[in-house]
């Protein structure tokens, strides 16, 4: 009998397009100009960079340059690890100025868990063009819509990043469904696991994690709902979680909420704009990532122009202040930072690339390119658990390998130009 997700997955294929070519047996010598050694926070200079299936085996002097099935000149570009953007939402995404319930309703109800999917297969293959190699995406996905499509790209059906899902995420009543009448409530559960005491909050683990959940996603406050978990429930979310090996990340945007958040033991919150300095103290001395989901300047302008009421240009400044204010105590703190976009809007440029602009926004707030770049690619993986593998490009690491064009610690514009891509050993993109 075939499942509803295998016909996600059947579904999915329909889209998937080839690459350009597919090294997993073969071997692959990278000649590239310059290297980012994301750990030493350096450029290494000319290296060969050996690749033997999906992983990194060896990185050489340049003028030692091994026989290999095939050999890639990338000797006028510098090489870094594949970005990595840790809150996405492929199987959403809204136009600017629409709310929140009536286009989270339209999702649910009228497009519909298989549509999305094929949607966000589409989107996907434009974080791989922008060089983001790996994506966690975060819930707002219907019933594991984005469990299918993680596996639809990691069988090679469609081209895309590598996606960690979450499954729906772990909320109170409501979800983020603002306004929705008690009687369709179901609307609500189609699209969150809604969390009713510890207990349930801990069955709720177990089920997404059953059904192909890598990371737990939770509401600590459901903003723009009222509603919030309590201390008990998160710490039934940690505890469980934890034991079966899969860690947590929480949308939390007030202080009581992030508070609660990292006292129940989450690895990381997402967006924390309200946060209060003692509340980082306790990031820092906890270990609990921040993933700061900003806009930069001119998304920023775009996003408020869109709404029926603009906002005055005096308010889009008060609003970047605010952002950037707590990305610096954030980092003066010393909270670890690792990037993730969170852009669901339609910004009427690829997703992909919108999504890269919150690395600009980074920078706005006076964060400096090796800080982001660091953020995008080996703090990322260690909050994926994937230290080691991900985030760097070193041998016993997975393959996957981005040039651009510039010096990206000199100009973090060099981002923007991005000319190769390879993923787990496979090239998706060469211009030549």
């Amino acid at each position: 009998m075939i499942t509803q997700t295998s016909r996600w997955i059947i579904l999915v294929t329909l889209l998937a397009p080839g690459v350009l070519s597919a090294q997993q047996s073969g071997s692959t010598v990278i000649r590239a100009g310059n290297v980012f050694d994301s750990e030493a926070g350096t450029l290494l200079g000319p290296k060969n960079i050996v690749v033997n299936g999906n992983r990194i085996v060896a990185i050489r002097d340049a003028a030692d340059v091994p026989a290999a099935d095939e050999v890639i000149d990338l000797r006028a570009y510098t090489v870094i690890p594949g970005l990595i953007d840790t809150h996405t939402h492929l199987l959403y995404l809204e136009a600017i100025g629409s709310g929140l319930t009536m286009e989270g309703i339209k999702a649910v109800v009228t497009e519909g868990t298989v549509l999305r999917a094929l949607h966000g297969a589409a989107r996907a293959r434009t974080f791989l063009d922008a060089g983001i190699t790996t994506v966690r995406d975060l819930g707002n996905s219907g019933q594991f819509g984005d469990v299918a499509l993680s596996r639809a790209i990691a069988d090679g059906s469609h081209a895309g990043p590598r996606v960690i899902p979450s499954g729906p995420g772990l909320s109170p009543e409501g979800g983020q469904f603002p306004g929705l009448q008690p009687e369709f409530r179901s609307v609500a559960d189609t699209e969150y696991r809604i969390v009713r005491g510890p207990e349930d909050a801990a069955a709720a683990v177990q089920e997404n994690v059953a059904f192909g959940a890598r990371v737990i996603k939770i509401f600590a406050n459901n903003t723009p709902n009222p509603g919030s978990l309590s201390i008990a429930e998160m710490e039934a979310i940690v505890e469980t979680a934890h034991r079966l090996g899969v860690k947590v990340s929480a949308h939390a945007t007030s202080d009581a909420a992030i508070w609660r958040a990292v006292e129940a033991g989450v690895d990381a919150i997402d967006h924390g704009y309200q946060v209060a300095d003692s509340t980082l103290s306790l990031m820092a001395e906890q270990g609990t990532f921040l993933v700061p989901t900003d806009v930069d300047s001119l998304g920023l302008l775009k996003f408020f122009e869109g709404q029926d009421n603009p906002a005055s240009p005096a308010q889009v400044s008060g609003q970047l202040q605010f952002l950037r204010d707590r990305l610096r105590r954030a980092r003066a703190a010393g909270v670890t930072i690792a990037a993730g976009s969170d852009m669901y809007i339609d910004m009427n440029r690829p997703q992909g690339e919108a999504a890269k602009r919150v690395l600009f926004a980074y920078a706005e707030a006076g964060m400096p390119s090796l800080e982001i770049l660091q953020a995008a690619t080996i703090n990322a993986a260690v909050l994926l658990g994937m230290e080691g593998r991900l985030g760097v490009v070193k041998a016993g690491a997975f393959a996957d390998i981005v040039a651009v064009d510039g010096n990206p610690l000199g100009d973090l514009g060099a981002l923007e130009r991005v000319v190769f891509v390879m993923k787990n050993g496979q090239t998706y993109m060469r211009h030549r």
